[in-house]
């Protein structure tokens, strides 16, 4: 077998595409990399550092517990660039506990002592005064005592089931006859982990105040030893049901699995002795590759806590989108549209717009029905409240809420029963296509005559994501894209068959063999082509290769890829014209827009899909044509902003490495801050 450098040459050098794996593991140094930005403030750098491990969790709970299903059931097939899943897990291991030892670094060696120069202090237990620990160990025997539970782990006849991203105290334990045994405490996850001492912003973590007090949970047996760790757990289970009814049986049976799926990853400190990693390794079923020594921290989630302490100057200036007046009123706002099309740039423009556009149409008593698709809503929905209040009124309203968004399963389904109870006509899409378009349509009667108005978005109705990812609005009363969003809703909702459309481009009906025809448009134009790209990931061999013969044919083409990209940019005599880009900045960048050159009569489409196998064939997701010219040349002017972007750009060269552009100027999500698209 190949050892992991040959493995990992083989997967960068050479071949049409670049590993999907380490490109998402690329894109997580990225990231990590904002935590050591000295541009970045102190505590939003210790932000990024939660951003970090929280992609990492995630990326093991599906990506790399798929690689490891598919390794055990035995399947040979190949990744685009070569790799079996057994290669792809064991390059992941080796890059993905790298970044892990070096994020542990930057908290310890930068951003701790750097902050406690600043007054925010994590204070070992050991090192408080004896009043301190007295009144810690208090709070420990009246707060945090009562929810606690040891758990025997070994000798244990059936072993108890560890939660997935649990933070864990492994107690060795010894009784007076010499036998060892193993006990599990798991840290309370009901309160604050960072137990604040004192007036000023000084902490003890729970787990460390735990930890000296373990005599209170194990009175009488002598304490060998307490050792942290975390499990993280296979979460992608499939849901295949038919039936409406079955379909939400089987979304709460996933949420109450998820916790407990087959373990893929085990962190642990490295103090911990080997015996008793043996032993967690036997209990959990994983193999020593599966385990990550760390010193240090385990577990960053507290460092959003930390980040919501009130110290201003250790964070990000405060920032309030701007509002069009007009587009926070009702009469207003569907005038507004009538008057032309209006483009939102979120954050820079308010989600307000978008909250208005709901709430307007459930309290104008001309509306007559709203039409709405829910992928990500947020424990808190202001537009869900607006449907609700529409359907109470007695209103038309459809709403199809896509249970199997991962991860936000149990939101939704709350959402979901709230709307059937009100009236509203609820559907879950289909059993094999996750429904991912983001798509509001409003049925309004003036006068004599029907208007019907659409929103189309790139990112979800939610609120809180609202605030932090850069997505694109179009609100638009042409009559063919509410009649093509109407026919989709029907699609959605009933049973359609509808093949056709007249401006959307719909996966997985035509948008696939639509982008490809653009794409062989520029290709047709050869040197005077022109294609600009923004998009999440770049993943499909289809369209990477419809975007190689275009380079080979002179167009020029620039791709702002966030995440994963599979394309190799620059590479002689198959992409010579193609430069790709990636923005890691205060926002999550989110928006995704094509953009075709034409020959001078450029074209422009926004929506939910990005370049990948799942959007473009097992998702229904929908591109917008944006046909006015002025916004048109607004979302080139976007574009090429982001291309100019020398403060949190990163270029990628055909070997998959990134470098970061270092320049001068504020960046172009710090302009698009005081240049929203309303305004513009």
């Amino acid at each position: 077998m190949a050892t992991v450098k040959g493995k990992k040459q083989k997967a960068e050098v050479g071949g049409r595409y670049l590993n999907r794996e380490l490109s998402w593991l690329e894109f997580n140094r990225r990231v990590l990399t904002e935590a050591t930005n000295p541009k970045n403030p102190l505590l939003e750098r210790a932000k990024f550092l939660a951003i970090f491990e929280s992609n990492l969790d995630e990326f093991y709970m599906v990506r790399v517990s798929g690689l490891m299903e598919q390794e055990e059931s035995g399947i040979s097939e190949l990744s685009p660039d070569g790799l079996s899943a057994a290669e792809q897990v064991e390059l992941i291991h080796e890059t993905a506990f790298e970044k892990r030892v070096q994020a542990g670094q930057i908290w310890e060696h930068d951003l701790r002592p750097k902050l406690a120069e600043e007054g925010v202090t994590i204070i070992a237990y050991a090192d408080l005064d004896e009043k301190r620990r007295l009144d810690l160990d208090e709070r420990f025997r009246a707060e945090i005592f009562p929810v606690c539970t040891p758990l025997m782990l070994d000798p244990n006849p059936r072993t108890p089931i560890i939660s997935g991203r649990s933070l864990n105290l492994a107690v060795v334990l010894q009784d007076e006859a010499g036998l060892v045994r193993l006990a599990r405490v798991k840290v309370p996850d009901v309160g604050k982990r960072a137990l604040r001492i004192g007036r000023r912003h000084e902490y003890v973590l729970l787990e460390d105040v735990m930890r000296h007090n373990l005599h209170h949970l194990f009175p009488g047996v002598r304490i060998a030893g307490a050792y942290l760790f975390r499990v993280i757990r296979d979460a992608d289970f499939e849901i295949r049901e038919l039936e409406a009814g079955d379909l939400i049986e089987t979304v709460e049976q996933t949420l109450r699995l998820r916790r407990f799926g087959d373990p893929v990853l085990l962190e642990v400190e490295a103090a911990m002795p080997e015996e008793v990693r043996a032993t967690l390794r036997k209990l959990l079923t994983l193999d020593e590759d599966d385990v990550f020594p760390l010193e240090g921290l385990i577990g960053f989630g507290v460092f959003w806590e930390l980040a919501s302490i009130d110290r201003a100057t250790l964070k990000y200036p405060p920032f309030a989108p701007y509002l069009d007046e007009a587009l926070s009123k009702s009469g207003d706002l569907f005038a507004a549209i009538t008057e032309g099309d209006i483009l939102v740039h979120h954050p820079f423009d308010s989600f307000r717009s978008v909250e208005a556009f709901v709430a307007s149409a459930a309290r104008d008593p001309r509306v007559i029905g709203i039409k709405q698709t829910l992928y990500r809503v947020g424990a808190e929905s202001p537009i869900v409240e607006s449907l609700l209040e529409a359907a109470e009124a007695g209103k038309q309203v459809a709403v199809m809420v896509e249970l199997k968004a991962r991860f936000d399963e149990s939101n939704n389904l709350g959402w979901a029963r709230a709307l059937e109870r009100a009236g509203a006509h609820v559907t879950y899409g289909f059993p094999d296509l996750k429904t991912h378009c983001k798509l509001c349509l409003v049925v309004r009667r003036e006068g004599s005559s029907i208007r019907t108005y659409a929103h189309v978005g790139t990112g979800n109705y939610n609120p809180s994501t609202a605030r932090l990812y850069t997505d694109f609005g179009l609100f638009t009363d042409d009559p063919d894209i509410t009649a093509d969003a109407a026919e989709l809703f029907n699609y959605l909702t009933g049973f359609s068959r509808q093949r056709q459309y007249r401006k959307l481009l719909v996966a997985p009906i035509n948008l696939r063999d639509e982008v490809q025809r653009l794409i062989r448009r520029e290709t047709a134009l050869g040197k005077k082509g022109r294609i600009l790209m923004k998009m999440n990931s770049l993943v499909d061999p289809q369209m990477i290769d419809a975007l190689y013969e275009a380079s080979q044919a002179g167009v020029e083409i620039d791709l702002i890829v966030r995440g994963i990209c599979c394309l190799r940019p620059g590479v002689t005599g198959l992409s010579d014209h193609i430069r790709v880009l990636s923005l890691v900045g205060r926002f999550l960048e989110h928006s995704r827009v094509l953009f075709f050159g034409n020959g001078g009569a450029p074209e422009a489409y926004i929506g939910s899909a990005d370049l990948m196998r799942r959007n473009l064939d097992r998702r229904v997701e929908v591109l917008a044509p944006v046909e006015s010219k002025r916004l048109v040349d607004l979302l080139g002017t976007i574009l090429q902003t982001y291309l100019e972007d020398h403060t949190n750009a990163w270029d990628l060269d055909g070997d998959g490495v990134y470098t970061r552009r270092h320049g001068k100027g504020a960046g172009a999500q710090k302009w698009f801050m005081s240049h929203p698209a309303t305004r513009a």
